[in-house]
């Protein structure tokens, strides 16, 4: 279990985390989110202990890191995919971490094996693409057979078989009991991995919550319907109880009835339907409509069609 208190980090005038109180379960994949400029780094090298507090506490397995007897059997990292020395070979590399921390030889074998590297085991790190670099932190991450697991953007550089295998990884490795905290800006990834959800802005808790009561609580679900006579459907739906909106083409965006009842009233109608989709708002829609008020760094938007 990885728990923080309190945590907060100040660099001068700036607050970059500011009282972050949360806790990251084991048996689950736990998304952190948040915009640019969150915290969210900041908070994983707290956690590492790479970055001192300015007041709180960041524990796994109720101590700091720190103070972890040997810690990377504890806890895997992937922060920087650029970590490792550029003339090593990947084998070398993974060599050299679990020399350092008494881990055995043969887990650099399988480690390769399991990240898809084998094959490349003797290529230098400085002719890796990106997608080959995340493997290799991955692999290094997974050296010491770790119980927590924190992995900073890993599907950057990721191919579509890449991306499908770390969704893979980290849900069944979370199955087998282990803390997986996973930070990403692909929100349509988020939303086919992460059980649940911590989610900052500008440093603070903005909700830690299960992913799918995030999606309920935040984001809008209607009902698209195209049908024959929408005018006079719209009086029918607004009649049973329904809020209806009106959308380009001349479809429905109803709220507040269910396709089943939607169908049945335009057939008492008399009214023949085209189409009745059931539409839930996207992980990346709630995510924009719960951090609308946090973003620190964003684009002003601006009519490009309009002459000065």
């Amino acid at each position: 279990m990885i728990e923080i208190r309190e945590l907060s980090r100040r660099y001068g005038p700036r607050t970059a985390v500011d009282g972050l109180t949360f806790t990251v379960a084991p048996g689950r994949v736990t998304g952190f989110l948040g915009p640019n400029g969150a915290g969210k780094s900041t908070t994983l090298r707290m956690i590492l202990g790479l970055e001192r507090p300015s007041a709180g506490r960041a524990l796994v397995q109720g101590r700091p890191y720190r103070e972890l007897p040997d810690p990377l059997r504890r806890v895997g990292a992937l922060l920087d995919a650029d970590a490792a020395h550029p003339g090593r070979s990947a084998r070398s590399h993974l060599a050299a971490v679990a020399a350092s921390n008494r881990l055995p030889a043969r887990r650099v074998t399988e480690v390769l094996d399991a990240t898809g590297l084998a094959s490349a085991a003797r290529r230098r790190v400085g002719s890796f693409s990106l997608g080959m670099k995340q493997r290799l932190g991955i692999a290094a991450a997974l050296l010491g057979d770790p119980e927590v697991l924190l992995l900073d953007e890993p599907v950057n550089g990721l191919d579509p078989e890449g991306i499908h295998w770390i969704r893979t990884l980290m849900r069944d490795l979370a199955a087998e009991g282990r803390t997986v905290l996973v930070s990403s800006h692909l929100m349509s990834e988020m939303a086919l991995t992460a059980d649940h959800l911590i989610v900052i802005g500008r440093g603070r808790l903005i909700t830690d919550t299960p992913t799918a009561d995030f999606l309920a609580a935040a984001a809008r679900t209607d009902v698209l319907v195209r049908c024959s006579a929408p005018e006079r459907l719209a009086r029918v739906l607004a009649d049973g109880g329904a809020s209806v909106r009106r959308e380009d083409g001349g479809a429905l965006a109803v709220t507040g009835l269910d396709p089943r009842t939607i169908g049945e009233l335009a057939a008492g109608a008399g009214i023949g339907v085209h189409e009745l989709t059931h539409r839930t708002a996207s992980l990346e829609e709630a995510f924009m409509e719960i951090t609308g008020t946090a973003v620190e760094f964003g684009t002003a938007t601006t009519d490009r069609t309009r002459t000065p």
